[in-house]
C-alpha cells in the first residue's frame, strides 16, 4: 500500500527559529532516538513489525530501518517519510519542513494508517484513545524545535 493511498489520521506542526537545512540533522537523530529507545525492538517484534531492528545506511537516508520503521524519502531540509506495518497496521509518518521567513521553518508531522480487521480495528482505538501517539508525536517535534534553536 502507498503511503498517499493510507487514510490521514493527523498532523501537528511547530515553528522553528532555524533554517530547514539547520532543522534536518537534528529532526533525522530525534526521530531516529526515539524510535530505538529500549524495549521497542521487542515491542516491533511482539507485533510482527516488518522492520523490527536497525540496518542501512546512517545519517538516515532511504532504505535505512529502525524499530517499526523503514526510511522511504530523506530529502535532506524538506522530508523524511517513514513507513512500517505490522500484524494490526499499516502506517505512515512523514515530517516535512517548510521555510516560513528568514531564520524560520515549520516542521510538520502528519501521520497515515490503515488498521485492518478486528483486531486493526482494537488496536486503532488503544492507540488512539490512549493519547500517547499524540503526545510522543509533539514530543518530538518539541525536542526538535528545542535543539535546532
Amino acid at each position: 500500500m502507498r503511503i498517499d493511498s493510507l487514510p490521514h489520521l493527523d498532523e501537528h506542526a511547530t515553528v522553528i527559529a532555524a533554517e530547514t537545512v539547520e532543522v534536518w540533522p537534528h529532526l533525522a537523530d530525534i526521530v531516529e532516538k526515539s524510535f530505538s529507545r529500549p524495549g521497542m525492538a521487542g515491542y516491533a517484534r511482539l507485533v510482527g513489525a516488518a522492520d523490527p531492528g536497525t540496518s542501512g545506511p546512517r545519517p538516515l537516508a532511504e532504505g535505512s530501518t529502525f524499530p517499526g520503521f523503514r526510511v522511504v524519502t530523506a530529502i535532506p531540509g524538506q522530508e523524511l517519510a517513514l513507513r512500517g506495518s505490522h500484524r494490526f497496521s499499516t502506517y505512515a509518518l512523514i515530517f516535512r519542513l517548510d521555510a516560513v521567513g528568514a531564520g524560520r521553518s515549520r516542521l510538520r508531522a502528519e501521520t497515515r494508517a490503515a488498521f485492518p480487521g478486528l483486531a486493526g480495528g482494537l488496536y486503532r482505538q488503544l492507540l488512539l484513545t490512549s493519547g500517547g501517539h499524540v503526545i510522543g508525536v509533539r514530543r518530538m517535534l518539541a525536542a526538535v524545535r528545542r535543539r535546532s534553536e
